[in-house]
């Protein structure tokens, strides 16, 4: 039976109905390509047994493969007038609708009396990405895995490797492991955002990727050293821990960078998380 969510016809009328006009600002880029919602759903391996959150379902077409394979889902809308739709549209289907901000939801909310584990599957709005993404790995309960539609270059970033990371790369691979499973074109969605998009996977690690005793302290480090990523680590660090209010003598972060083996002539973005572990043992605390 063909997604009845996918005609682009079906889409505008939908939109017409609603009063709701698609903006950049809300991310309402609304997915059109069966070849893509096919992807995604291989990629999560979904089970008859599978428990699964969506985060910003729209009008439904990624709901709509979800509740055909999964136990239960759980779908988060910020819009109103989305969320009172899907109550109509998917009545009788496994499907609970929550009309809330997932970022002022915790994990454990969202699933209430359901029992984890559970997997998070969706096409996230470009403006909140990143928050959300963070919002499931360092809450609890955290999904197994999250397969998720983003912005091409996001991904990437996500993916990077050591000469090319970021704090959202850190932040994303000292939970999971992450890996792109195709590119999905920017004419897949209606209206047609400006950047093709990739569908991301990111599996759980059955520990963290590091061994520190405080995961939001060793970011803070992270975070201090790509203040100012174009400078050498020697000099961005300090400025760093200053301007967050951890202040530490030069002397002392260079001499902690020695002790960790790092070149205090290196960048932030050459440094991966397994160094900067070392460098949050070796500082002052």
């Amino acid at each position: 039976m063909q997604n009845p969510y996918l005609i682009p016809q079906r889409v505008r009328a939908a939109l017409r109905t609603l009063d709701l006009r698609p903006t950049r600002g809300m991310g309402q880029n609304f997915l059109i390509d069966q070849l893509a919602l096919d992807t995604i759903v291989q990629a999560a391996e979904l089970t008859p047994d599978d428990l699964v959150v969506e985060v910003g379902p729209g009008l439904g077409v990624l709901t709509w493969e979800l509740v055909r394979v999964a136990r239960q889902v759980v779908a988060v809308e910020l819009d109103r007038r989305l969320a009172a739709r899907l109550h109509e549209e998917f009545a009788t289907a496994p499907l609970r609708i929550i009309q809330a901000d997932v970022l002022r939801t915790p994990p454990a909310a969202i699933l209430d009396d359901l029992a984890p584990p559970y997997k998070l599957v969706a096409n996230l709005p470009y403006a909140i990405t990143a928050p959300v993404l963070r919002h499931f790995l360092e809450g609890q309960p955290p999904p197994d895995v999250m397969v998720v539609l983003v912005q091409w270059e996001v991904a990437e970033r996500i993916c990077a490797q050591p000469g090319d990371l970021s704090v959202l790369a850190h932040a994303v691979q000292i939970y999971t492991q992450p890996e792109i499973i195709a590119r999905v074109p920017a004419s897949s969605f209606h209206p047609a955002p400006a950047v093709d998009s990739a569908i991301l996977r990111m599996r759980r690690r059955p520990q963290l990727a590091v061994a520190v005793d405080d995961v939001a302290a060793l970011f803070r480090i992270i975070k201090a050293g790509f203040l100012q990523p174009r400078k050498q680590l020697g000099n961005a660090l300090p400025g760093g821990l200053a301007a967050i209010g951890s202040s530490l003598p030069r002397d002392e972060v260079v001499a902690a960078l020695h002790s960790a083996n790092i070149d205090p002539k290196r960048r932030a973005e050459t440094l991966t998380l397994h160094e900067w572990a070392t460098i949050y043992q070796a500082l002052p605390r």
